[in-house]
């Protein structure tokens, strides 16, 4: 087990999210019945979050026409839906039930990118197990091949894929940065601190 006495970083993971030019947060209820029956909508709120940051793109001042803005607030809000999407599901599927605390997921908009962070409490085993999948991630030597092992793993129902990670990182070239800390108020619990770094330059 790896020891979380002190916070674990792995990747682009910033200590402090500010200086941004808009941002939004949305919390979630912790209570795991509540979890159950809103299921859909964490979808409704990752789609809300996309139509919100995705009037903040006006269009592409270089393409002519109402159709090419239309088509790259279209691309912006699609991206920003997906991957809040996937981060929020992956926070609400590993809560604990024995945290009071919400779950969150904030959006931070500045010059050349945008940040989608999320934030929960874990099982220790939970923690550890995702700790070891993001080891997996800086050392492979192709994610490619880590892509289609995790695929076949999810094809044959053999452990948890994690497979929205890699399509995030292998389709919209997202950056991540991952924190794990003890929470003083309940020690044997871990707060997971995922920031999910999208680049306004070459994603769209």
């Amino acid at each position: 087990m790896l020891s979380l006495s002190m916070p674990n970083q792995f990747g682009r993971f910033a200590t402090c999210l500010d200086n941004s030019k808009e941002y939004l947060t949305i919390c979630f209820s912790p209570s795991a019945s509540a979890r159950q029956q809103r299921w859909r909508n964490y979808g409704l709120s990752a789609d809300f979050l996309g139509d919100y940051f995705a009037t903040f793109f006006p269009g592409n001042p270089q393409k002519n026409g109402a159709a090419d803005d239309l088509m790259q607030r279209d691309t912006v809000k699609a991206a920003i839906s997906y991957i809040a999407n996937e981060l929020l599901e992956n926070a609400i599927k590993y809560h604990t039930d024995r945290s009071p605390e919400p779950i969150s997921i904030s959006l931070f908009l500045y010059e050349d990118y945008i940040v989608f962070q999320s934030l929960n409490l874990v099982e220790p085993l939970a923690a550890d197990q995702f700790q070891a999948f993001i080891q997996e991630i800086l050392t492979a030597a192709d994610l490619d091949d880590l892509f289609a092992q995790q695929l076949e793993k999810a094809a044959t129902g053999h452990g948890e894929s994690h497979m929205g990670f890699l399509t995030m990182i292998c389709d919209y070239g997202v950056e991540f940065g991952w924190g794990f800390s003890p929470q003083p108020q309940l020690p044997d619990l871990t707060q997971v601190d995922v920031q999910a770094y999208l680049s306004l330059k070459t994603a769209f």
